[in-house]
């Protein structure tokens, strides 16, 4: 037994148990071959000059296989392999002088514009522009045959690959024999039973043999420890490794998810290295004869294939309700577990017919009978998983991304199950070849969307686990990024499953790797990927120097927390158009070809912008002149509150009522802005009282300047003072000035003197005023209760004459200060408010 041969299979196993696809396997001819065909290397990496003779045969071969048009398909592959060889080289070739070429084309841009006809120059200039003008075309001369043998190659190229896809449509529709007719039955059951018999003489006749059974004997120790170590890994290594996952997940506190999945490989790798070992121990007793021996060689590859599928079955309709990755029922779950190990199994008798059928030679009526049960038991497995996903798979509605989710579940489960009822009837009628690849594609498809989601919860898992966060507080955008990129990948395998070939990807990728123009540069997607990752370098440094003076610089110099913020901004901005610059360098993207349009448009968005870049002007200036700061409490259109950011469009303050508002940095350029807190925090307070007339004012000077005085945040220097400002309309007014250490305790500090004041002012019998207002009725009978309707005409007759009207009361006046807060007493008094 040779280990390699093991790896081989293994590896090979693993493979088919991710993507199997129908159709034949694509040849390496596929791949571009570079060889002395296409030129060789020169010492040093340069490229020899293309054979433009040897490159002519061979176009004009393919010509020639072209119109007649009967090579085979292979044929075909392996020349357009060689001409696209050909092709990348004349690519290549068309970069070669390039940079000669430009500087001849500046020595001759230096001599000024060629004279036009009539007109002469210096016989000098002239020689040199004659001179320049050989060499130029002497270097074009190879790009230009180069661009016309690369273009005769792409069209080859092009018109093979246009042959073989028509070859494929034809052989797609193809009408074949009809399974359903009796004389077809006939036919396969003869040649199936005449297969059976030359396998089974195979075997006997290989058992009969005493050289056989002299190998037998010889190798009997081995065969009996590989057939025991494979009856074992085949039987139970999937229950070995499944238990080991699930006690992990649940009996490990971090990346238990993480590890239950790894271990959860097991359950492929454990039985297919069993799996292995039975074959080798089959192949040590030398009985396999031709037709056991391609048996053999594909077992590993079919099991891996039943295992894979089964292990997917697993992840996806979890037995264990916490694990599960689709919300279905735990029978559902079940059920689509036996349906997924059922489609594994008709995928590798799918395989086994085709290998069979080339090596026995059946017939295509033989084919067609031994497919179509194969296509019918497979519609009817994928319709009811059809049904399965449109009504068991439900997600919660009220999220909205469940919500999609669970419209895509339901789109796939009507696709597959129209698909199910397609296929047989195609089959039946004849169109074998398009139900084949429309029935099982559609199996393999499903399997690399579940994958798709196995994986996305993998590296979901392990995302969570690199960075420490629970499920709480799992990020989900990241969880879309992988979800995207995972999607992204999967196209090329989704194309192939399809029946895509791999030269068409090949030349979808070269196509790309060709780039696009933009003026006279070209871009690559290396190009574009060099530009990201060049710029993202430049943007990661930029944020490290920014760190770094932040937390390690800055704090030690003695310029202030505005100062480190201006200087800290200044250099954001500043690294981020450098690194953004030197991208597009190093990409190659020629900026002056753009200079014009640039111009053009920066016309427009001048007047479109102009208030964006106004603002950016004046944001520019604040962290320059600095006459805001961050922490600063500033008044500007009437708003107060603390400047929490200072960006460079617009600045962010936070008022007193805790909430945002967003400032464009023009306002404060062309506006009026008051800082009350810039350099220092010291600040003035003002604080009226109110007495009543009568009161002693000196000694309500005094008690307020005691008051004042002795407070803890009150400043000695300047001292406190007390105001008479004044005789007002209800009391003598004072005020009280006083200047804070922190004018952000303002607030409190005129609240506690207040009640300082009013207690002051109890003890010493000095009454605070009210305003007092006197109040005359003019007809105070109108207040008193309407007599009853019987008595109204009685009163009116038995009523005197009434009096003469009273005079006019007199208009209503202010209390003299004499008066103090007594009313008049003729009056009503009633109580005003201050």
């Amino acid at each position: 037994m040779q280990v390699h041969r093991l790896l081989a299979a293994l590896a090979l196993g693993l493979f088919a148990a991710l993507f199997a696809m129908p159709g034949p396997a694509p040849a390496q001819d596929d791949l571009p071959q570079f060889g002395a065909q296409a030129g060789s290397s020169l010492p040093g990496g340069a490229l020899a000059a293309p054979d433009y003779e040897e490159w002519n045969r061979l176009a004009r071969r393919a010509e020639a296989a072209l119109e007649a048009g009967r090579a085979s398909d292979a044929a075909f592959e392996d020349l357009r392999a060689q001409i696209a060889a050909w092709r990348a080289r004349f690519l290549d070739a068309q970069n070669q002088n390039q940079s000669r070429i430009r500087t001849i084309e500046s020595q001759i841009n230096a001599l000024g514009p060629a004279p036009a006809e009539g007109e002469t120059e210096a016989e000098e200039v002239a020689a040199r522009r004659t001179e320049l003008n050989q060499q130029l075309a002497q270097l074009r001369a190879p790009v230009v045959a180069a661009e016309e043998a690369y273009n005769r190659a792409d069209g080859i190229v092009g018109e093979i690959d246009a042959l073989i896809r028509a070859r494929q449509t034809d052989e797609l529709f193809k009408f074949g024999p009809m399974p359903i007719l009796p004389d077809n039955w006939v036919l396969a059951w003869d040649e199936i039973s005449d297969a059976w018999r030359g396998a089974s003489s195979e075997v006997v006749a290989s058992w009969n043999s005493d050289v056989r059974r002299t190998e037998i004997r010889s190798n009997l120790p081995l065969v009996l420890l590989l057939l025991a170590v494979g009856l074992v890994l085949l039987f139970r290594g999937r229950t070995w490794a499944r238990s080991a996952g699930f006690w992990m997940r649940h009996n490990t506190s971090r990346g238990g998810a993480v590890l239950s999945f790894l271990v959860s490989v097991g359950q492929i790798a454990l039985p297919l290295i069993g799996l292995l070992a039975l074959t080798e121990a089959m192949f040590a007793t030398g009985v396999p004869g031709v037709r056991l021996t391609l048996v053999l060689e594909k077992l590993p590859a079919w099991g891996a294939l039943i295992l894979g599928l089964r292990w997917l079955a697993d992840r996806l309709f979890s037995q264990h309700d916490g694990d599960r990755m689709l919300p279905m029922p735990r029978p559902q779950r079940r059920e689509a577990r036996v349906y997924a190990s059922t489609l594994a199994i008709f995928l590798v008798l799918r395989d086994a017919i085709a290998e069979f059928g080339v090596v026995e030679g059946f017939s295509d009526p033989t084919l067609a009978v031994l497919y179509f049960p194969l296509i019918v038991a497979s519609s009817l497995i994928i319709f009811r998983l059809g049904q399965l996903m449109i009504r068991h798979i439900r997600f919660d509605n009220a999220n909205a991304e469940r919500a999609v989710r669970a419209r895509v579940v339901t789109f796939f489960g009507r696709i597959v199950m129209l698909v199910s009822v397609v296929a047989p009837v195609l089959a039946a009628t004849g169109y074998g070849n398009a139900a084949s690849r429309l029935i099982f594609p559609s199996i393999s498809t499903l399997g690399l969307l579940g994958l798709i989601v196995v994986l996305q919860r993998f590296t979901n898992d392990l995302y969570r686990f690199l960075m420490r966060q629970s499920d709480e507080e799992a990020d989900s955008l990241i969880a879309v990024l992988i979800g995207f990129m995972l999607a992204i990948g999967a196209l090329p395998f989704l194309a192939l499953i399809w029946g895509a070939r791999v030269a068409d990807l090949t030349e979808l990728w070269t196509r790309i790797g060709e780039g696009f123009a933009i003026g006279e540069s070209r871009i690559s997607p290396m190009d574009f990927f060099l530009l990201i990752v060049v710029f993202i370098v430049g943007y990661m440094g930029t944020r490290l120097l920014q760190g770094a003076l932040r937390n390690s610089i800055l704090p030690k110099t003695k310029i202030d927390a505005g100062g480190q913020n201006a200087i800290i901004s200044g250099i954001g901005y500043v690294g981020i158009f450098v690194a953004a610059l030197v991208a597009i360098t190093s990409a190659g993207l020629d900026l002056s070809s753009l200079a014009i349009v640039a111009g053009a448009l920066s016309v427009g968005i001048g007047f479109g912008l102009q208030n964006i870049v106004s603002n950016f002007v004046s944001g520019i200036i604040l962290l320059i002149e600095r006459p805001i700061a961050e922490g600063d409490w500033i008044e500007v259109g009437g708003t107060h509150g603390t400047v929490k950011r200072i960006s460079v469009r617009s600045t962010r303050l936070e008022t007193f009522d805790r909430y945002d508002v967003i400032i464009p940095n023009a306002d404060f350029v062309s506006g009026r802005v008051s800082n009350y807190t810039r350099g220092n925090s010291v600040g003035r307070i003002v604080i009226p009282v109110g007495v009543a007339y009568g009161s002693d004012t000196r000694k309500v000077e005094r008690l307020l300047l005691n008051i004042a005085r002795h407070h803890d945040q009150v400043l000695l220097n300047p001292e406190p003072a007390v105001d008479f400002i004044g005789f007002g309309a209800d009391s003598l007014d004072f005020q009280i000035r006083a200047v804070l250490y922190d004018i952000g305790n303002g607030m409190s500090v005129r609240t506690e003197m207040r009640h300082q004041i009013v207690e002051a002012f109890a003890k010493e019998k000095i009454e605070v005023p009210f305003a007092q207002r006197d109040i005359w009725l003019r007809n105070p009978e109108a207040l008193a209760p309407a007599p009853p309707k019987g008595e109204t005409a009685e009163r009116a007759e038995d009523k005197p004459d009434a009096p003469a009207a009273p005079p006019p009361p007199p208009q209503a006046r202010e209390p003299s200060p004499g008066e103090g807060l007594e009313g008049n007493s003729d009056g009503v008094d009633a109580e005003g408010s201050r």
